[in-house]
């Protein structure tokens, strides 16, 4: 039996939104469509999917303007983006998995309602939030050994307070640069609809050039020529089973009943501050604001779970690959193109007065070690996933401070809050950019509470806060 949470919802209703018919701007995509995955997208193949949750306050729109306005905006931002209706399976005859869009297929789209009174604590910034009150918020991806939907949607409604969208997407179809940039779409689309007193027809409806998604698979070279497309699926098909094309994502463990979320905020003048820390004793370090904060919310980590001084600790990130390509690749490439990369310190190092020093050295020399090639030891990226995973020490990021989430306006606004749910199963802390602007950087953590009341007091403690 899951556990009981302060978020009572009830399912409504469970739609199947189909494209809406009509011209489309790509002529690379057509009615029905096979995208093959590259290798940058069979790395994340059984990887849990990415969970999101947009809070938007509204106590004037009714809720079927607000359900009917979504749904009319989905159906006709998916003709733009076709695939996402489609499935994932892994064919006999085929080396690698296909996505693949038949036309009739249909995204799920769950509307549920909420009576409990807790949407300003769930869209709160300052208290902590049960990790689990948010699970019911989040849509189910259907998915088994043959077949993976690509996405998942879900809105639940908060009667006279607003409503929540949640997003479930497929890591192997979308990264964190491809997701956002659906859902700014989506928004798009039901803004102009809104707008327009309910015109919904493809005719009169286009998105920004930033936004149009770009299908064309040959742009992604292989550098290596080492075959990494290949050898990745042999990886995935030898793992846990001979010849093995299973599709499914792995079943994170849940986090503990006592665990808890906060977003904390690195405001301008606190990056600042870190920066003319590390600056007095080392000029010339990559000081970039990401850097800072990862290097920052690492250390606090190490501390506030005491973690054993002589235990190697890893700092592990994405980057976005489009750009560092030869040649580069276009920014609204559909799919996946990033890469990893990593920081190694010894947690004792962490501990010390340099600690901070040690972590930006140590995350600056992973990025400038993408010069020398963001695809270097590639070949053996799929193999080592599951022990990385699986394995303690390492702390990692999701999202990013450069996706400017909090630019989703689906006509009712701003979001009051986004969350990146699925951290509370992965160990990641999630980052977007400070929802009240001027450069700053919002960092979500998932910690059991004890923990994370000592990590809040460090975070403070850092800046002289109390």
């Amino acid at each position: 039996m899951p556990p009981q949470t302060n978020t009572s919802v009830k399912v409504v209703e469970v739609c199947r939104v189909t494209p809406q018919p009509g011209s489309l701007d790509s002529k690379a995509v057509t009615p029905n469509l096979s995208l093959p995955l590259t290798y940058f997208d069979l790395f994340w193949l059984r990887f849990p999917p990415v969970e999101r949750l947009y809070f938007y306050e509204s106590t004037s729109s009714p809720s079927d303007s607000v359900l009917e306005n979504l749904k009319t905006s989905l159906s006709l931002v998916l003709q733009h983006f076709l695939p996402l209706a489609g499935n994932l399976t892994w064919p006999q005859d085929s080396d690698t998995p296909v996505l693949t869009y038949v036309e009739g297929d249909a995204v799920s789209l769950t509307i549920a309602e909420s009576d409990a009174d807790n949407f300003d604590n769930l869209s709160s910034y300052g208290d902590f939030v049960e990790a689990r009150d948010y699970h019911p918020l989040v849509p189910k991806l259907d998915v088994t050994h043959s077949r993976a939907a690509a996405i998942a949607l879900q809105v639940t409604l908060f009667p006279s307070r607003g409503f929540v969208i949640g997003t479930t997407m497929h890591h192997a179809i979308l990264d964190g640069k491809t997701s956002t940039s659906f859902v700014k779409s989506w928004a798009h689309a039901c803004k102009h609809i809104i707008l327009n007193n309910g015109v919904s027809t493809d005719s009169d409806f286009s998105l920004p050039d930033q936004l149009k998604p770009f299908y064309d698979r040959t742009v992604v070279h292989d550098p290596t020529g080492l075959g990494l497309g290949s050898l990745y699926a042999n990886e995935w098909r030898k793992m846990d089973g001979p010849d093995n094309k299973s599709v499914m994502i792995w079943d994170m463990k849940a986090p503990p009943p006592e665990s808890v979320r906060r977003i904390y905020e690195f405001t301008r003048p606190k990056i600042q501050t870190l920066r003319q820390i590390v600056l007095v004793s080392h000029p010339i370090l990559h000081l970039s604001t990401f850097t800072l904060v990862c290097a920052y919310m690492w250390v606090c980590l190490v501390k506030a779970q005491g973690v054993d001084a002589e235990k190697l600790t890893i700092q592990a990130f994405s980057v976005d690959c489009r750009a560092r390509l030869d040649p580069p690749i276009p920014a609204n490439y559909f799919g996946n193109c990033v890469t990893g990369a990593a920081g190694f310190v010894k947690a004792k190092e962490l501990l010390g007065e340099d600690g901070l020093v040690v972590a930006v050295r140590a995350i600056s020399e992973a990025i400038q070690g993408l010069e020398k090639g963001v695809l270097n030891g590639a070949e053996v990226w799929v193999s080592k996933m599951k022990d990385f995973v699986q394995a303690e020490g390492v702390y990692s990021t999701a999202g990013s401070h450069r996706f400017q989430i909090y630019e989703t306006d689906f006509g009712w606004g701003r979001p009051k809050k986004v969350e990146v749910v699925s951290i509370d199963r992965t160990g990641a802390i999630s980052l977007s950019e400070s929802k009240n602007g001027g450069g700053g950087v919002e960092v979500g953590v998932v910690l059991r509470k004890h923990v994370m009341e000592a990590f809040a007091s460090l975070f403070a403690k850092g800046f002289g806060d109390h």
